[in-house]
This record gives structure tokens, sequence and C-alpha cells, in this order.
């Protein structure tokens, strides 16, 4: 799978996180992605977005690290003629320009969709933009957090909001713009013409509100912070502590795995009419969480994961970062790449699927 696009050359004329994301998303299935970085500043921003235990000397970060796999790495200035023509000159025989330059920056440079397409009417120019085309506003990941809703329901209640702890719109915007591309590469494929695609942090923000969104525009519920429950269903991310003090979340969102859950714990409520049904647990679910608290805490946490297994009811244990790359399936998404200095650099797969082709004659 990793040559699926090994005839694609990509320029990345992006920073930060979305755009490269989607640069090494092409990376790893085998195109050449050669990313342009600004040498006047040293580089990619997050090559110096280190945390206190990173060397120092290193000119990359693991920030830097987690999105730029298999990359070619050219640094050029812009604003240099000679510079300028040497990206010129890799873009005629490109496939694909990602860029998340403003407008602005954009027509200064001459790195624009009017101009590249000039030179390359055939091109694939991918643009990545804050609140949309044409809105100089400055967007980052926490902004579009806040915008677009999900700081305000994420959370406790009477807590200050809080934000998610990835930069989940910019990797949201990424998806988007993967799906664009790929959608553009089909229609080349059938009509040989380019196309200019466009995606907006704030647009991705919103088409990621799914049922929350729905929830306010049909019936009117603006949503509160709930921690890690859910609006709709109980007891579906209610978290509750072991006898040995570890950590679970629930997702039960059936009738019968919430019958499973009770027979599990030996919890003998189903038959109550304030958790007989998801909306009377919903309505209830202050009661529900308490009787499940106590249930829970009687049991060890490994006897609690083989009685759930056992009766397929679905839960998780809420594990650290060093905890989740112990796990197997973890361990199999590492991609390790050599650096320029010699180090080995670690980051997850951006690719979480497989593709088996098989032959219609076999």
């Amino acid at each position: 799978m990793d040559t699926i696009f090994k005839d694609l050359t990509i320029i990345e004329l992006a920073s930060v996180l979305a755009g490269p994301s989607v640069g090494m998303f092409f990376a790893e299935l085998g195109a050449r992605v050669i990313k342009i970085e600004n040498k006047k500043v040293g580089g990619d921003i997050t090559r110096k977005w280190k945390l206190p235990q990173e060397d120092k000397s290193s000119d990359y970060s693991a920030y830097f690290s987690s999105i730029n796999y298999k990359k070619e790495h050219l640094f050029l200035d812009l604003k240099n003629k000679e510079d300028h023509q040497q990206l010129l000159s890799l873009i005629k025989d490109a496939d694909i320009v990602l860029s998340n330059f403003r407008d602005i920056q954009a027509n200064r440079l001459g790195v624009d969709y009017e101009s590249i397409s000039r030179i390359h009417p055939d091109i694939i120019y991918a643009q990545l933009t804050g609140f949309g085309k044409g809105n100089t506003r400055p967007a980052f990941d926490v902004v579009l957090q806040a915008e677009a809703g999900f700081i305000f329901m994420t959370g406790e209640p009477n807590r200050p909001p809080v934000k998610m702890p990835v930069a989940l719109i910019d990797v949201l915007a990424a998806h988007q713009m993967k799906e664009a591309i790929l959608i553009a590469l089909l229609q080349k494929e059938k009509t040989g013409k380019g196309a200019y695609v466009e995606i907006s942090l704030y647009e991705a923000a919103l088409a990621s509100l799914v049922n929350q969104a729905t929830n306010w525009l049909m019936a009117g519920h603006i949503p509160q912070p709930m921690g890690t429950q859910h609006p709709n269903i109980a007891p579906y991310g209610d978290i509750f502590y072991s006898k040995d003090e570890r950590a679970i979340v629930l997702a039960v969102g059936t009738e019968k795995q919430f019958i499973s859950l009770c027979n599990a714990l030996e919890l003998d409520i189903y038959h109550l009419d304030a958790f007989n049904n998801n909306t009377q647990r919903v309505r209830n679910r202050t009661a529900l969480s308490e009787h499940i608290s106590h249930a829970i805490a009687t049991f060890g946490i490994q006897e609690l994961e083989q009685l759930f297994l056992e009766r397929e009811v679905p839960y998780g244990r809420v594990r650290n970062m060093k905890e989740v790359f112990e796990i197997p399936e973890a361990q199999s998404m590492i991609l390790e790449e050599e650096m320029n200095d010699g180090n080995i650099s670690k980051r997850v797969k951006s690719t979480a699927f497989k593709i088996t082709t098989f032959d219609s004659n076999s």
C-alpha cells in the first residue's frame, strides 16, 4: 500500500499541522512530497515547538516529526528570484500543490492558484484557509474550537471551559482536504483537468458538530459541558473506578447492552421504571451512575474486564500515553525514520486503513 501514489509529486507550501498532515498522508502512500520551508526563519515554525525535555540542539521537534514523515525538505526564500524560479520549476512537474498561505501572501509571492495554473493548467491546487477565502482573520486550532462551539460544551459542569488536548480542528480539516484531493484526482483521471480545492478550518469544524449541531437545529437544545457523558445516551461516557482504583469508561448504547451490564455487575435495576429504557436512564442519570459506581467499586479491574468481555459490554480503560503504546496494536501503528542528525524519530501512522485487492480471475 505504501506505493499506491508512487507516481505523484506533491509540493507542500504549508506549515504547522493541517496542511503538512495531508502531505504526510500522501508520503506514507508512496508519493514524492517536497516540503518548502522558509529559510529566512529557520523553516516550519513547529521545528521550534519543543518540550522542555527535548534535545535543544536538534533542528526539529517531536511536534514537527509527528506530521513530516518521508518528505524532502527544501529551504527557500520565495522573495528571492532564483529561489522562486526553483519552486516554479518543481511545480511544473508536480501533480498537487498544498498551500495554507493567506490570499495576500500567496499573491505577493506569486504562488496563488491563478499564478500557478498559468504555468501548469492541470495542477490540483489545494488551499487551506481559516475562516474562508478572503477572510484575513488569523485562525488557530484553539480559536476554531472556541468559535465552532467545541470549547463551550467541553469540560465538566460548573467548571471553566477546556479545549480538546489535540488540535482536532486541524486534523478534521486535513481529512476534508484529503477527501477533496482524492475526488479531484478521480475527476482528473476521467477528464484530464486539474482543480482548485478549498477547505476552511471553520467549515471543517462545523461539519464535525454532527449530532450536537442537530440537537440544537431540531430540538432547540444548547449542548452543555457534561464531561465525558453523552447527551442522548446513558450510561455512555460515564467514568467509574474499580476496587483497585483504575478508571474505566462505559459506552452502553442499547437495551441489550444495558441488560448485559446489569447481569455482569449483578445489579438488579433494569426492571425499575427509572432505568428500564434509555430515555429514563438519561433523565435519571445521576441515580443510575450511583448504582453502577457502587457495583463497579466491588470488582478489580481485571475481573471487570473479563466480565465485560464475556458479556459484550462496551468499555474502555482510561489510559495515559505510556499505557496506550504498551498495547501491541498501538505498537504496530508507529512509524520510524532516521533524521539528518542520525536520530530516529517516531510518529503514529496517518493511514489507519488497509486495502486488499483481489484478482477477479482467481
